[in-house]
This record gives C-alpha cells, sequence and structure tokens, in this order.
C-alpha cells in the first residue's frame, strides 16, 4: 500500500477530527501541521488532539504558523481546513506541489468560483501538477456524492429534494444561534435575508445539474420560521415564548420553470411549535422522483448530548476519505464527476 505524505492546515474542531483521522490512516504519515493560535505552536500533533488511543506517544511532528514549514515539508496532500480560505496560501500550496482537500465552501465547480480566483488557482495547479477538490457533509457529500449514487437508479429524473434536520437545543453556540435568528421576534427579521445555505450550496448544487447533464439556470433561496410555544432552556441559553423556535431555509436548483434540486435545512430547539412543524431526529431524509423513485432516511446515530463531539466527523471524513483519489487525480481544480468512486480505506474498530 502506498504511503502519502500529509499535512493538516487548520486545528478547529473539524480540524482536530481531521488530525486524527491521518494519525490513524494506513495510507498517510503526517508531515505538518499548520495551526493558528500561538498557543499551539510547538506543541506536537498528538498533544494537540487530546487523545493518545493507542499508548503511540508523540508523533515528532510540531505544529507550525509557516506556511513554508509546510511547504518545506513536501506534502503529497494539505487537507486544508482553515476558518476562511486564503486564495494566495491556496496557489502556494499548489504552486509547490501539495495537492488540496478542503471542505470551504465555494469551490465545489470551476464555473461556479470567480473567473479571477480559478485562473489562479488553474495556473498554480498546472506548475505544480498538483489538484484542488472540495467535499465535507454539507454541501459535499450529502449535496453531490450520496444523491448521484441515488440517481444511478434512475433514466428519467423529476427532481431531488435533501432535507437536512438539526437539533439546536444542545449545541452550546449562543452566537451562532443568534446570528441564525433563534430567540428574535419574526418581525425583527429582514424579509429579504437570503439563508446562509444558498452560498454554501450554490456551487454544489450547480456541479450536481451539471454532472447530471442538466445544468442549472439560477438558485434560489427562501427562509421560514416558526415560534416556540413556550419558554425553553436549551444549552445555548434561553428561547421566550413567541420567539423563533425552528428555521427552514430552503435552496432550490431553478431548470425552466421547475425546481428541479431542492434543500431545506430544518434547524429547531424545539419541537413544540406554531405552527406545528414535522420534524425528524438529526440527520437527513432524501427523495428522488423519476421513473425509480427512492426515499431514504438517514439519521444520526448519536445521544443529542454527544452531538458536538459527534459532529465535526460528518465534515472532516469526507475530506480524509478523498483525499489518496485526489493525489492520484490529474491536474486541476476538481469536481466530484471529475473522480472515481471515492472508497475509502478504514481502520477496524
Amino acid at each position: 500500500m502506498s504511503r502519502y505524505r500529509v499535512a493538516q492546515w487548520g486545528t478547529g474542531n473539524v480540524g482536530l477530527q481531521a488530525l486524527r483521522a491521518i494519525l490513524d490512516h494506513p495510507a498517510m504519515e503526517l508531515v505538518a501541521v499548520r495551526v493558528f493560535s500561538p498557543a499551539k505552536i510547538g506543541r506536537d500533533a498528538r498533544e494537540l488532539t487530546g487523545s493518545d488511543p493507542l499508548g503511540a506517544g508523540s508523533t515528532g511532528i510540531v505544529a507550525t504558523g509557516s506556511i513554508e514549514d509546510v511547504i518545506a515539508a513536501r506534502p503529497h496532500c494539505v487537507i486544508y481546513l482553515p476558518d476562511q480560505p486564503d486564495v494566495d496560501d491556496m496557489c502556494r500550496l499548489l504552486e509547490a506541489g501539495a495537492n488540496l482537500v478542503t471542505a470551504c465552501i465555494g469551490f465545489n465547480q470551476r464555473a461556479s468560483l470567480d473567473p479571477q480566483v480559478l485562473g489562479r488557482l488553474e495556473a498554480a495547479c498546472a506548475a505544480g501538477s498538483s489538484s484542488l477538490y472540495s467535499t465535507g457533509s454539507s454541501p459535499g457529500w450529502s449535496t453531490e456524492v450520496m444523491p448521484l449514487t441515488l440517481m444511478m437508479m434512475q433514466r428519467r429524473f423529476e427532481s431531488l429534494t435533501i432535507t437536512d434536520y438539526a437539533d439546536m437545543a444542545e449545541r452550546d453556540s449562543p452566537i451562532m444561534l443568534e446570528r441564525l435568528g433563534f430567540g428574535a421576534q419574526v418581525e425583527d427579521m429582514d424579509p429579504n435575508r437570503q439563508p446562509v445555505t444558498v452560498q454554501s450550496t450554490t456551487s454544489s448544487f450547480n456541479a450536481l445539474a451539471a454532472a447530471i447533464g442538466l445544468p442549472l439556470e439560477e438558485v434560489v433561496g427562501s427562509v421560514e420560521y416558526a415560534l416556540a410555544r413556550k419558554r425553553e432552556v436549551i444549552a445555548a441559553g434561553v428561547i421566550e415564548a413567541g420567539t423563533i423556535g425552528a428555521i427552514r431555509m430552503g435552496v432550490f436548483g431553478v431548470r425552466g420553470d421547475k425546481r428541479i434540486l431542492r434543500r431545506y435545512s430544518t434547524w429547531y430547539v424545539t419541537r413544540d411549535l406554531d405552527p406545528a412543524w414535522e420534524l425528524r431526529e438529526s440527520g437527513w431524509s432524501m427523495q428522488v422522483k423519476g421513473d425509480t423513485s427512492l426515499d431514504v432516511t438517514i439519521a444520526f446515530d448519536v445521544a443529542p448530548e454527544d452531538y458536538a463531539a459527534y459532529s465535526p466527523g460528518l465534515t472532516a471524513h469526507p475530506v480524509i476519505n478523498a483525499a489518496c483519489h485526489v493525489i492520484e487525480a490529474q491536474p486541476g481544480v476538481l469536481e466530484t464527476r471529475d473522480l472515481p468512486m471515492l472508497t475509502p480505506q478504514l481502520i477496524e474498530s
């Protein structure tokens, strides 16, 4: 089995889960870790993960704040998971011959990128004979990989509807919930507000539609709210009765006069809502309408109180599992349709 030299870029919640996965991966050798907190610089990679499940001790790879150190480590691939992407850094890494796999939004489809940015990235890939690929959970696996799997059963296609449900009651993220609108009055919300999921889903929906030969004409969004019927105490604070207790963000890929791709992100902190909504446990529901229609439910097999530790893997693991395929792919900015079936190399639990 080939072993690839891999660097981890970013050590937030998702980045740390990716780092753990690299250390355990049978085909990966960790060669560098890029951090953004001065307190993390100089610390061993395994120490950063907060665990040593196999008693393996230190890795000998200490965290750095320098891109030069990462390039000097000569990685075949950088698992690129910063808070925000930096195209200058991405181009430097690609020019140096490092493939990039990322969960940063907006890089799922070449045609959806700003032409100037795409030109820079493609030139960097050509110079370094390297590739860039973006995936994750939503967007990524749930908006491209799984839909394409379901569409393999079709010849005539009508629509795809993806609904991701998230019970946010145990999410101790007051700032995030406030920004989304939880606990606010509906009349205080901007009626022209576009859901945050439009930005994250547009390039992924465009990539999916192009892959199946039904390109979209536009991607539009909508937001709906339901109110908490009574006062709710949640991990992030208090939701008063009559304030927003659930949000449904819709993203629609339009072709002609039809919304052929639909994504609903239904996030809630209580099930006692006005109006009453049909809610499910955290996970995905996917319906493909066509000549071989399918209805699939994917539930997260985890207790609500453990979701914070569970959820980073939903984003990090698709990135890790794509990396070996991206290393072996042709140079350039890649889309899911450019890659073979993304088969993971797993370890026994």
